[in-house]
């Protein structure tokens, strides 16, 4: 099955049924349909064909779904960017994908601005919100609104390519994760049914449209089980519970610090005035905090494990046995006819006795396809038709997975990955600046902090937030270091490489004798 056929078999069975609400808007299914079908005409009209690639810079808005699945419907590739991003993460991404076309938010439109002039390749620039006034781009909704509604026939596979999503590397810049039509409806799939999504629920995301979760779990969650999706630009710890109950929220998901800051809000007489029966997310909680979480709100809180390069990993099971800070066990589609491997292997792809600390292996038809224009990359962590994940864990005699550590050096922050070599590779390329070393420190919010050990050139100076600015310029808001220390020389192999975890073991208190920039009151965004 391919997505449009998904698509249209969901209209079929329930053409009036509501399945987005946004803002004040409810759109059916039949409507929903629709809008995907005058998307994919507006992409034809602009000469997109089966295989081409097309950047979307955007927030979550409905026009995104209308045209990811608009881009599906016709064989063409979306390509989402990070709307934090600045202007050099933005440039990789449209060269790199090779795209031809970027549709834009007006309020992200100074940094497509800015790089005009160094993505050859991108010859459109299709506009949503309001009129900037640049007769060069396209209006998105006024094309939409001149195109016709149904769509002629089209040559599509389930192995086909759907969308190229960039996720942080550790050794360079981001890698495009190649994910099918299949790789999104076994997504989905494996999210309704464990989490036992009906017809009559409706999946609240505030997570952003630019990532795997909001996509997987919320779009397709609630498109497989023919349930309805409600999406809110983004997340507020404020007006999250006014939101649940407005839109009638009967499942929500959530990543990092989301629930460490809902547990901070003040309680209320209104804590259990909601319809939410359950949440999925990660990390995983401890069991005081997950007890307390559910005491509460009422609500069962499920924990799991997931990775861009696979869209179906582990999740705890709803009404079995979740244990304390268990990923949980591999998820299972039992109409699918195939089975879910997961294992944890050693240096040489030998798997471990259990309770032994090895790397997470998946083997499933909703693996990647690969990294985009890297076939090495591609050969070194596809091995066998098994995905080495690069994160270490363990898991018990009763087959439950619990987190260890993460091969790769990344760095969690707010729900996000964080490459330590981006950051640096910034940092370095300041005037004054000699070498860095950028590291994950503990933050009170479950994720990591960034931490930049900096040496300056001889006889130079440079104040912290000068080169917190100079970040900002050029980096994500989250991917700006918050403490800085300046050092004189590093810790190095005899190769001369730096030994970053004796740079993680030196303090307990990761502030402490730095800068830190959450007591400067100096904001990122």
């Amino acid at each position: 099955m391919n997505i449009r056929e998904l698509l249209e078999a969901q209209t079929d069975k329930n053409p009036d049924k509501v399945f987005l609400y946004f803002d004040e808007q409810e759109i059916t299914y039949k409507g929903f349909n629709e809008n995907i079908n005058k998307a994919a005409n507006v992409f034809l009209s602009l000469g997109v064909k089966k295989g081409d690639r097309v950047c979307f810079f955007l927030p979550n808005c409905p026009e995104y779904l209308y045209g990811w699945f608009g881009l599906a419907k016709i064989g063409a590739v979306l390509v989402p960017i990070n709307t934090n991003y600045k202007t050099e993460e933005t440039k990789y991404i449209v060269n790199h994908s090779e795209a031809h076309i970027i549709l834009v938010h007006s309020s992200l439109k100074d940094v497509v601005d800015k790089i005009r002039s160094e993505t050859p390749l991108l010859k459109t620039l299709l506009l949503l919100g309001e009129d900037t006034g640049d007769r060069a781009s396209i209006s998105f909704e006024n094309a939409l609104q001149g195109a016709p509604s149904d769509l002629g026939p089209t040559d599509i596979d389930e192995d086909d390519l759907c969308e190229i999503m960039y996720t942080s590397g550790t050794t360079g810049p981001s890698k495009g994760v190649m994910m099918t039509h299949r790789y999104w409806i076994i997504n989905g799939y494996g999210y309704s049914y464990p989490m036992d999504v009906k017809p009559e629920d409706r999946v609240f995301t505030c997570l952003p449209f630019f990532h795997a979760n909001a996509q997987g779990y919320s779009t397709m969650g609630a498109l497989t089980a023919g349930a309805s999706l409600i999406v809110v630009e983004r997340f507020s710890a404020s007006k999250f519970w006014d939101q649940i109950r407005h839109y009638k929220a009967t499942v929500f998901n959530y990543i990092g610090a989301m629930l460490t800051i809902i547990s901070k809000q003040p309680e209320s007489d209104k804590d259990r005035e909601h319809r939410v029966r359950a949440a999925y997310g990660t990390p995983a909680m401890d069991k005081k905090f997950e007890e307390y979480m559910e005491r509460r709100f009422g609500i069962t809180f499920v924990s799991g494990y997931g990775l861009t390069e696979c869209g179906l990993c582990l999740i705890q099971p709803l009404y079995g046995l979740r244990k304390e800070k268990s990923m949980g066990l591999p998820k299972q589609i039992p109409s699918f006819g195939f089975v879910n491997e997961i294992k944890v292997v050693d240096e040489n792809d030998r798997e471990v006795p259990r309770g032994t600390v090895g790397e997470i292996a998946i083997k499933n038809p909703a693996v990647m396809k690969g990294y985009y224009k890297d076939p090495e990359l591609t050969k070194k962590v596809i091995r066998d038709n098994w995905l080495h994940t690069g994160d270490q864990a363990w898991m018990d005699e009763d087959g439950y997975f619990f987190f260890a550590d993460r091969k790769k050096d990344v760095i969690r922050r707010r729900g996000e990955n964080v490459s330590s070599l981006e950051v640096e590779t910034v940092i370095n390329a300041h005037p004054k600046v000699l070498e860095s070393a950028v590291i994950g420190v503990p933050s009170e919010f479950q994720d990591d902090e960034v931490k930049a050990f900096v040496i300056l050139r001889p006889r130079e100076t440079l104040e912290p937030l000068d080169l917190i600015k100079w970040c900002k310029d050029r980096l994500a808001y989250f991917k700006v270091p918050r403490f800085i220390e300046f050092r004189e020389e590093l810790p190095k192999t005899p190769t001369h490489r730096i030994q970053k975890y004796k740079l993680k073991g030196e303090k307990s208190d990761p502030g402490k004798d730095c800068f830190d920039l959450q007591k400067t009151g100096f904001k990122l965004r």
